[in-house]
């Protein structure tokens, strides 16, 4: 490398290494997923986002049993809730020893799984690692918690994000996960790489608006490049799919309405605004529910109904007959229970919320969901992702039911997931633009062309 090369890498913004190189990689990872291990531990510090059914709970597995058999000290793996049991199971499937724990004593167990929400009871001095399984739920915790879980992963040498929805087009997440990792804080990053202004934008932070400097994009996610990793299948790291095909899926809508117009109207209309959505809702509550119930109903088969409101779940509840509700005021051992008992077959219809019930668990028994759309695009794709994941073996259908008036939400879903497609699209072809992706796996210098060629 030149003397200016070297200069203009220097002022790149891309990520260090802080790892080491690996010391087991067992044979039951597939080539793709030993690429990933490998990738992340010469890391030390770094983000999968891997999509669902990828196998990112082996990965971390074993990337925190290298990290345990260089330090000779414990990891902590945090988990949402109910994730924790899953992921001692595969790790008794694949032979690595892990203990579970809630209350921060383990007795010099070498692999620590807990929830997010028992994080208080550990103390980060005690790890030489950490993992956060499903890291883009920590955007669901308050501040003080969010922060804490941020500030807990800081201090660790060694530290590694899982998530299978990175929300690419979300730059506070992108921030936080960057400062967890320890590379640009939030603020630095904003500086750097986004435009203040006073017109609505991308990114809204205090009082200030910011948007991303068009001449900064293709540097921006260059950098994200350095420290993640996002992969939706394979090929997207240059190996075969196999059997990583993704069954059908097919998305019904059905449209409802309520028996009566809202008041001072003679037909319903869509709505316009949070407002008039909320309302909207509240508005078809029971022909809603009665249609999602009509759906699940006597069919003998496994399903997940999704919904946001209390008043949704209580009557969902309610009018099918076989069906178990997890909701917000259930203890957490409580819910951790029913999410259990659906996942074994003891419960046929499960009613609960995206929030709660939309990360990390495989319910690939399941091939039935119901859903009442929100905005939300990250809470769609993993209450989606819980049924149709790798690992599936029959179609998936997914009824989405909604009623005239809330026609624009299902618009701005759908335009939301289109952003997300094009976005990981460009993330890949800018993994393939860096020379090494490992150690061991190189893919081949791109010839980047002018643009007026």
């Amino acid at each position: 490398m030149s003397t200016y090369d070297q200069f203009l890498a220097g002022k790149s913004q891309l990520s260090g290494s802080y790892g080491f190189k690996p010391l087991w990689m067992p044979d039951f990872l597939f080539d793709f997923q030993s690429c990933l291990v490998d990738w992340s531990i010469h890391k030390g510090r770094g983000a999968c986002w891997a999509d669902c059914g990828l196998g990112k709970t082996p990965m971390q597995l074993v990337w925190a049993q290298n990290v345990v058999q260089h330090t000779n000290r414990p990891v902590l793996i945090l988990t949402p809730l109910a994730v924790s049991a899953q992921t001692i199971r595969e790790a008794e499937k694949f032979s690595i020893p892990a203990v579970r724990s809630s209350g921060g004593t383990h007795d010099k167990a070498e692999i620590v799984v807990t929830n997010y929400e028992k994080l208080h009871h550990f103390s980060s001095a005690d790890y030489a690692g950490v993992v956060c399984d499903e890291s883009g739920i920590l955007k669901s915790f308050d501040g003080v918690r969010r922060d804490a879980i941020v500030e807990f992963m800081r201090t660790r040498p060694y530290r590694l994000l899982c998530t299978a929805t990175a929300a690419p087009n979300d730059y506070v997440e992108l921030g936080n996960s960057s400062e967890s990792l320890g590379e640009m804080g939030f603020q630095d990053m904003v500086s750097r790489f986004f435009k203040k202004e006073d017109a609505a934008s991308f990114l809204g932070w205090g009082r200030a608006s910011y948007r991303l400097r068009s001449h900064a994009s293709r540097d921006f996610w260059r950098w994200i490049c350095s420290w993640a990793r996002a992969v939706r299948k394979p090929s997207d790291l240059g190996f075969e799919d196999g059997p990583f095909q993704l069954p059908e899926l097919r998305i019904q809508e059905h449209i409802v309405s309520a028996e009566q117009p809202a008041e001072g109207r003679f037909f319903d209309v869509q709505a316009v605004g949070m407002v008039e959505q909320r309302a909207e809702r509240r508005r078809t509550l029971l022909e809603r529910c009665e249609r999602v119930a009509e759906l699940v109903k006597d069919t003998g088969r496994s399903a997940v109904c999704w919904c946001h409101l209390n008043t949704e779940g209580d009557l969902l509840e309610k009018i099918i007959p076989d069906a178990i509700q997890v909701s917000g005021q259930d203890s957490d051992d409580e819910k951790e229970e029913r999410f259990i008992a659906f996942a074994k077959g003891q419960a046929r219809v499960l009613v609960t919320k995206p929030i709660l019930g939309g990360f990390g668990l495989n319910w690939q028994h399941c091939s039935h969901q119901t859903f009442f759309p929100s905005h939300s695009f990250e809470q769609w794709y993993q209450a989606v992702r819980r049924s149709w994941r790798f690992g599936q073996k029959n179609s998936v259908v997914v009824d989405v039911i909604t009623s005239e008036g809330e026609r624009g939400v299902r618009a701005n879903l759908q335009r939301k997931a289109d952003q997300a497609d094009a976005m990981f699209a460009n993330l890949v072809e800018l993994m393939h633009d860096q020379l090494t992706i490992t150690s061991n796996k190189s893919f081949p210098e791109k010839e980047v062309l002018p643009s007026w060629l």
